[in-house]
């Protein structure tokens, strides 16, 4: 057991127990009803832990109402089981307005709940509660008309933020009242998050930007589903070595984002978001499961997401962008995930997020790129959704050993190197798989059970290159495939289960294009 003693720092105590140092907040002022707002206490306390060199700054059970809490290098803050920190919903709480990141721009405004800045060795621990008052904060902006009066505070932000760079859209820029992430850290490293609840966020939850190793453990995040929005769960953006793990997520948004700034902002510091593992959580309610984009102008890679339930969310795996954004998105790897419940696609690569007339290639187009998904269960409104854009074509994609059952099929356009290998659908009506402008497309023991019906079980339009074999089709009466478009090119059909001869060609396509072995 080690010893406990008393040292004197700044005028008041710290317990000290072996080499790890305790910052009790009620000793600083804090007061454990809520009675008055301990920010300043908490403040004189962090202070204290760090000019003795680092400490845990520690929040005993009871309630405490505060603002801002902002932490410096070597602080960990420990809210013990029975605390619960209340943040007030005073928006002058949260002036001066600071350095923060708001949807992938950089921009000066309301101080985040909790905050840090060029830190390092931070962190956030316990088994109590963080409250984060959001409504208040949600209903002004779900209130507020253009053209009306300007507050003071959008008059402040007005006058902090005249040289920004600007999205293309800069509609939420100029409304200038950008409501606070629960807890953002920016250009720091070594972060831990671990073990707390938090709930009713004014907006993104847990938001580190431009950081270097994170990691998320055990935490649960809850938001509401209606009325709060873009409340989403987590959201690293621009960092490098994320580990999130063991969480439970359920938000107004979604749940788990990874993502690298928007549009002319995003590029100019092209920092991509790297090296992120994403492993034993459940989601339960959100847009999305796990989400990259749409802002991610400085490039996501090297994401590994394994061991993942989604049971309630819009979407299960959603990778979406648009023309203007730019950025590559590549070397993702998707494992082991189960989803229940998914009211539109279990798995949707969209390049469309919003919609823009085509353009030549440059620094704006957006890339996908060698995308690997397996092992995944699916019960869902549709299966897959790959929408690419003529100028880059989604690439590289492959599913493998993948169950749906779902009420659409599978949908992939403007994409190339596509891999279904061992992909089993049930639909209870319509087509299974619709490829329309795609480039060498493998489709390799693949099952579809579908009833009797006019649809054809397979569509290809405008094909250019595909093999379909070893393909099962349980219903005999079913029709197997439609190839048609006057682009079609090197489509082979082999060893399907006898049903090559149920391949209906259209007029357009040349028929020595088409084999049928």
């Amino acid at each position: 057991m080690h010893k406990i003693f008393l040292i004197a720092v700044v005028g008041c105590f710290a317990i000290s127990a072996g080499a790890q140092s305790y910052f009790d907040v009620t000793k600083y002022g804090a007061k454990k009803n809520s009675s008055i707002k301990a920010t300043k206490a908490i403040e004189k306390t962090i202070t204290a832990a760090a000019a003795a060199g680092g400490g845990t700054v520690y929040f005993p059970a009871g309630k405490y109402l505060t603002g801002p809490i902002h932490l410096k290098s070597n602080i960990t803050i420990l809210i013990d089981a029975g605390a619960e920190l209340h943040f007030s919903d005073d928006f002058d709480d949260y002036l001066p307005m600071v350095e923060s990141r708001y949807e992938g721009v950089d921009v000066t405004s309301f101080s985040p709940l909790f905050y840090a800045n060029g830190v390092e060795n931070i962190a956030i621990t316990g088994r109590g509660v963080i409250d984060g008052h959001g409504k208040k904060w949600w209903d002004f902006v779900e209130g507020y008309k253009e053209g009306q009066p300007r507050t003071k505070w959008q008059l402040e932000f007005d006058r902090r933020n005249k040289n920004i760079l600007l999205p293309d859209d800069p509609r939420q820029m100029k409304r200038g009242f950008l409501r606070p992430p629960f807890i953002q850290f920016l250009h720091s490293k070594n972060i831990l998050i671990e073990g707390i609840m938090i709930r009713n966020s004014p907006f993104w939850t847990i938001n580190p930007g431009f950081c270097e190793n994170v990691t998320v453990h055990a935490v649960t995040i809850n938001n509401p589903g209606s009325n709060a929005p873009n409340t989403d769960g987590i959201n690293p953006e621009s960092c490098s070595n994320v580990h999130i793990s063991d969480c439970h997520i359920s938000v107004g948004d979604d749940c788990i984002t990874i993502k690298s700034g928007k549009d002319i902002p995003g590029r100019s510091k092209n920092r991509p978001a790297e090296n992120y593992t994403i492993t034993n959580c459940t989601m339960l309610r959100g847009h999305g499961g796990v989400v990259i984009g749409s802002e991610m102008s400085g490039g996501v890679k090297k994401i590994a997401i394994s061991n993942c339930i989604f049971d309630g969310t819009d979407r299960g795996i959603r990778i979406k962008t648009a023309r203007g954004r730019g950025g590559v998105v590549e070397d993702i790897r998707v494992s082991n995930i189960v989803m229940k419940n998914i009211a539109e696609q279990a798995i949707v690569l969209d390049m469309e997020y919003a919609k823009g007339a085509e353009e030549p290639v440059s620094e704006r187009t957006p890339t996908f790129r060698n995308i690997r998904l397996s092992n995944i269960t699916a019960y869902t409104n549709q299966a897959l959704l790959i929408n690419g854009i003529r100028e880059m074509p989604v690439s590289g994609i492959s599913l493998n050993d993948v169950v749906f059952e779902a009420r659409q099929g599978i949908v992939l356009k403007n994409a190339a190197d596509i891999s279904l290998n061992n992909v089993k659908i049930r639909i209870p009506a319509g087509t299974a798989l619709k490829a329309d402008q795609v480039e060498r497309l493998d489709v390799n023991n693949f099952e579809a059970t579908v009833p009797a019906g006019d649809a054809f079980v397979l569509q290809l339009n405008d094909v250019k290159g595909a093999r379909i074999r070893n393909c099962w089709l349980p219903n005999d009466s079913a029709k197997f495939a439609a190839v048609t478009g006057a682009q079609t090119r090197q489509i082979i059909f082999k060893n399907n289960d006898g049903k090559n001869g149920q391949v209906f060609m259209g007029k357009e396509v040349n028929g020595a294009e088409v084999v049928k072995d």
